[in-house]
């Protein structure tokens, strides 16, 4: 009987072995299996995953020397091309996700140079080590107010996809008279020349006489909406300013030219509003608020 038991033990304690072996072993060839080459390329701002997708079936893309195929996984060593020149794709897949806030005035252009020499942003913003900003959409240069930043270009790019219909709210100083039934038909929307649009939401916000604020949220980001919606209706917008996107909120103490770092818990939202893992590894000292 004993020796029954000891048989079966042993048998229990060999097939555990063997489970954790046979687990290890999955575990092992899961990370060597590595990354797909699309979501690696959007994290670093390369392209979106559709883009790189469509540079595999066009043939543009090399790994190794040889053309990428559709589902490719890249694993540490692998050397990547797109159009003959190499990328140093590794580096990218070492890099804590960070997202500021800028408070961008008017007169400056969200682009990385301009060939009229009006200032930019991203000359205002701190330097990264490893990777770039990418700006979260636009603002014009006569608008003012949060522009979200980040360096990791899946984060820009599923905030910016239409299908999520994030929130943008702006104040807005108009000028002339808006009557109730203005603003209902705003809410309802109104044929511009690129299709039918609405504000999701319009709220008086101050002022008195030929001048008021009021605050508005669409849920697009079509060039120059906010104030094409309102000259539609015969009335003048004198200033625009963008104060959320998002759960992301422009913070009052954040002075034009200025910019705000996403703490921990701020960042987490963010990447889980558009369904992307919250990263529990980085040091905290990463994730310090910058002025």
């Amino acid at each position: 009987m004993k020796n029954n038991q000891v048989n079966n033990k042993k048998s229990s304690s060999q097939s555990q072995k063997s489970k954790i072996k046979k687990d290890r072993t999955t575990g092992q060839q899961l990370s060597e299996k590595g990354e797909r080459i699309q979501k690696v390329l959007a994290r670093g701002g390369i392209g979106s995953r559709r883009e790189v997708e469509r540079w595999v079936e066009e043939g543009r893309l090399q790994v190794n020397g040889e053309k990428a195929t559709p589902g490719i996984h890249l694993k540490s060593g692998d050397q990547v091309s797109i159009n003959g020149r190499s990328v140093n794709w590794e580096k990218y897949t070492m890099q804590p996700t960070r997202v500021i806030v800028y408070n961008k005035p008017t007169g400056e252009v969200v682009t990385r140079r301009d060939p009229q020499g009006r200032p930019v942003v991203f000359s205002r913003l701190p330097k990264l080590d490893i990777g770039r900003w990418i700006a979260v959409g636009r603002l014009d240069i006569n608008t003012s107010g949060l522009l979200l930043l980040t360096n990791n270009g899946e984060l820009a790019n599923r905030l910016m996809h239409p299908s999520r219909e994030l929130d943008r709210e702006y104040a807005v100083r108009i000028l002339g008279e808006v009557p109730d039934e203005m603003i209902e038909l705003l809410k309802k929307g109104v044929e511009l020349e690129d299709g039918k649009a609405h504000f999701h939401d319009i709220q008086f916000f101050s002022g008195e006489g030929a001048n008021k604020w009021f605050h508005v949220v669409v849920k697009e980001g079509r060039n120059r909406l906010v104030r094409r919606l309102w000259e539609s209706q015969g009335v003048t917008v004198s200033r625009l300013m963008r104060v959320r996107y998002g759960p992301a909120v422009l913070p009052g103490n954040v002075r034009a030219h200025k910019y705000y770092e996403l703490n921990s818990k701020e960042l987490a939202l963010l990447m889980n509003i558009v369904d992307l893992e919250e990263e529990k590894s980085l040091k905290p000292a990463l994730m310090k608020k910058r002025r």
